[in-house]
């Protein structure tokens, strides 16, 4: 293991992009308690990252350049910490790789750092979180069995990994959460998790990849693009139009729903036993007894924002899955409710629209006009580009905003009917964030009476 305070130490780092969701304070704070030379800079003004900021204000050694990027500051550096989300085609990104400047990310560096932990990592463009969390809870409950601790990082809410490297000792597991952006710097460093687990590759993030879903797949397959022969790569059986076992140098495993379908699971929707299956698999790798693992997954709950009952409400159900941010989400949503409650066809009342992710709508209108009784719009581009541009047969209305959207989807639903929050676009406009589209529905929904 590195001595990471001595790597950190007196190193020039430029962090380039700091947020507001928690993983930007994290890894800058770490970079900061290890004594390195920090310039931090956002695009986002002193004021619009005010709550980040107050908390290190304590540290004399981070300069901050806020509101802008300036490409002085991408030189005679040591390095260069990046977030998820800058563009492709960064001309201070250009500068740090012109000047020979690495450029690291998160996960990727505490990978460099850390190269005896044990690193399981999960990509899909969706059920990568439920998967993530899944393997997790099972390899946490068997810690005692497996004599090795187990950390969960990554692309998860507010959590940085850089910090855990206070933590972990060599022979421990990392379980992590790797979206396109954080794999760019696996990409970077030639790195790919020993176990990786590839959920799905549908449309999605077309706003930054500018239509190229190439790109797209090219910074997911960085999750086992330099895996070594003897490390492993898990795949749901959708994964095999797009991985040809030929591109794989590490032992490719394809899952079954079928193995896992009569065990206790509390979740809706084929797709998470899918997702099951690759968390199976990988506890199997780690010789976890199969009694083990259904002991571990009995009990537990649907994931927060994951196709999650909230509340039945006068006989009407209502179903959070706020991270449904793409049209084919909203559709497989559809499906698994539909095949998992008796009687419920036609009787879906959906609450979606945001923000366009430049994705096709065709096959979205076609499940909505076929299965939905009713359709709530929350206000954006994409709400606009769908009104506009396609044919809406079942009723359907703009809200002002959630609270209104909420009492509208209430007072069109009746007794058996189904509220489905599942957006199938982007937050941004009305909303910082995903996280704070959710946090505000539940909130909604927690106070109905």
């Amino acid at each position: 293991m590195k001595d990471y305070k001595k790597y950190f130490k007196n190193k020039k780092i430029t962090v380039m992009g700091l947020g507001l969701l928690g993983r930007g304070i994290g890894y800058t704070k770490f970079l900061a308690e290890c004594g390195a030379d920090l310039i931090v800079t956002d695009l986002k003004t002193k004021e619009q990252l005010a709550t980040s900021l107050k908390q290190l204000n304590k540290f004399k050694n981070i300069k901050y350049v806020l509101g802008e990027h300036r490409l002085e500051d991408f030189r005679d550096r040591d390095m260069v910490v990046k977030a998820g989300g800058v563009p492709l085609n960064s001309i201070y990104i250009e500068e740090a790789k012109k000047n020979n400047i690495p450029v690291e990310m998160d996960v990727s560096l505490f990978a460099k750092c850390a190269p005896e932990v044990k690193i399981v990592g999960v990509t899909g463009t969706r059920g990568k979180s439920m998967t993530t969390t899944l393997i997790y809870e099972i390899l946490k409950t068997n810690e005692k069995f497996l004599k090795k601790n187990v950390y969960v990082g990554g692309n998860l809410r507010g959590v940085a990994t850089l910090p855990l490297l206070k933590k972990v000792k060599g022979g421990d597991i990392l379980v992590c959460e790797l979206d396109s952006w954080q794999l760019q710097g696996f990409g970077d460093t030639q790195m790919s998790p020993q176990i990786s687990v590839f959920t799905t590759f549908m449309t999605d993030h077309m706003n930054y990849y500018k239509d190229d879903m190439k790109k797209y797949f090219d910074d997911k397959a960085n999750i086992f693009k330099y895996q070594e022969k003897e490390d492993i790569l898990i795949i749901r059986p959708g994964m095999k139009k797009f991985i040809k076992k030929s591109d794989v140098k590490s032992k490719l495993i394809v899952v079954d729903s079928k193995d896992v379908i009569d065990w206790k699971f509390n979740v809706l929707g084929i797709h998470h036993r899918e997702n099951l299956a690759c968390a199976v698999e990988v506890a199997k790798q780690f010789n976890i007894p199969i009694s083990r693992v259904k002991k571990s997954i009995a009990n537990f709950k649907e994931l927060e924002g994951r196709l999650q009952l909230l509340k039945t409400y006068k006989g009407i159900k209502i179903y959070n899955d706020n991270n449904a941010t793409t049209p084919e989400a909203t559709i497989v949503d559809i499906e698994a409710i539909k095949s998992s409650i008796q009687g419920v066809e036609n009787r879906i009342i959906l609450i979606c629209g945001g923000a366009d992710k430049n994705i096709p709508l065709d096959n979205f209108v076609k499940a909505v006009n076929k299965n939905c009784k009713s359709i709530i719009l929350i206000p954006g581009t994409g709400t606009e580009k769908l009104i506009n541009n396609y044919k809406l047969k079942v009723k359907n209305e703009i809200g002002k905003d959630l609270n209104d959207i909420v009492k509208t989807a209430l007072s069109f639903a009746s007794r058996g009917d189904v509220i489905l929050f599942s957006p199938a676009f982007a937050s941004f406009g009305m909303f910082n964030n995903e996280y704070e589209r959710n946090d505000l529905f539940m909130k909604i929904i927690k106070k109905l009476k």
